[in-house]
C-alpha cells in the first residue's frame, strides 16, 4: 500500500473572497494560512423566532468540488481533545466541520508530501453562535480540542466513508509539528495517547526510505 499522501494540484486554492450564491444559501470561502483550508461563512435568516440557515445545500459547494457520503456527530467535554486523525489511501477523506453547541480550537496538518505547506498546521476557534464551516481538504490530520466548559457537539460531513482498516493519526503533540494548542492538559482517549509521531508513523518511515533510496 502506498502511505504517501501526495499533494493534489487539481485542487488549487480559492481566491480570497470568491462566494458561491443561490437563491436563499449565501457562502463565502476565505483561505487560511493553508490555502487549500477554507473557513466558510454562511448566511443567517434573523427574525423574531429565531434564525433559520442552511449547513449544506450541494450545488453552494460546487466551487471546492467535493462530493459527501457519510455525516459523523461527535459529543464531547471540556478540555477533550480529538487527534490528530487521518485515513489513509484509497479512502483519504475531505472533511466539513461545524460546531453545533460550544466551542473549539480545530486544527488541520498538511500530510501532503508534494504540497509547499507539507508538515504545516492551521488553527481557528469556532463556535456554535457562529456562522461558520471549515473545509479540510483530503490529505490533512485533523484534531480539535473542547473550549467550552459546558463541552461541545461538532457535527462533520466526509467524502469517503469511515474505513477501520485504513484509520490512523499521529500524536496530538509531535513536536515536529509544533501545534500550539490552546490546552496544554488535554483527555485523551486510550487509542489517541498511544498514536505515533509522524517520523514515527508508517507514513514517516515511508518518507525517510523513500529519501535514503533517493541519496
Amino acid at each position: 500500500m502506498l502511505l504517501t499522501l501526495e499533494h493534489n494540484t487539481t485542487f488549487g486554492p480559492v481566491t480570497l473572497g470568491k462566494s458561491t450564491r443561490t437563491s436563499l444559501m449565501a457562502l463565502d470561502f476565505t483561505p487560511l494560512a493553508i490555502p487549500d483550508v477554507l473557513l466558510i461563512q454562511k448566511t443567517r435568516h434573523v427574525d423574531e423566532r429565531g434564525y433559520f440557515t442552511e449547513t449544506y445545500r450541494r450545488s453552494a459547494f460546487a466551487t471546492i468540488g467535493c462530493d459527501f457520503v457519510q455525516d459523523n456527530f461527535v459529543r464531547s467535554n471540556h478540555r477533550v481533545l480529538r487527534g490528530l486523525h487521518f485515513q489513509l489511501p484509497p479512502k483519504v477523506q475531505g472533511k466539513l466541520i461545524r460546531v453545533v453547541r460550544g466551542e473549539i480550537f480545530d486544527v488541520a496538518v498538511d500530510l501532503r508530501t508534494g504540497s509547499d505547506t507539507f508538515k504545516k498546521w492551521v488553527g481557528i476557534q469556532m463556535a456554535s453562535d457562529e456562522p461558520v464551516q471549515l473545509w479540510i481538504p483530503p490529505g490533512f490530520a485533523h484534531g480539535y480540542v473542547v473550549l467550552s466548559e459546558s463541552g461541545a457537539d461538532v457535527s462533520y460531513k466526509v467524502t469517503q466513508e469511515y474505513d477501520p482498516g485504513l484509520d490512523t493519526g499521529i500524536k496530538w503533540d509531535d513536536p515536529e509539528i509544533a501545534i500550539s494548542w490552546p490546552i496544554s492538559d488535554p483527555i485523551l482517549s486510550p487509542k489517541d495517547k498511544g498514536l505515533p509521531t509522524l517520523a514515527e508513523s508508517d507514513l514517516g518511515v515511508h518518507l525517510k526510505d523513500r529519501g535514503a533510496g533517493a541519496s
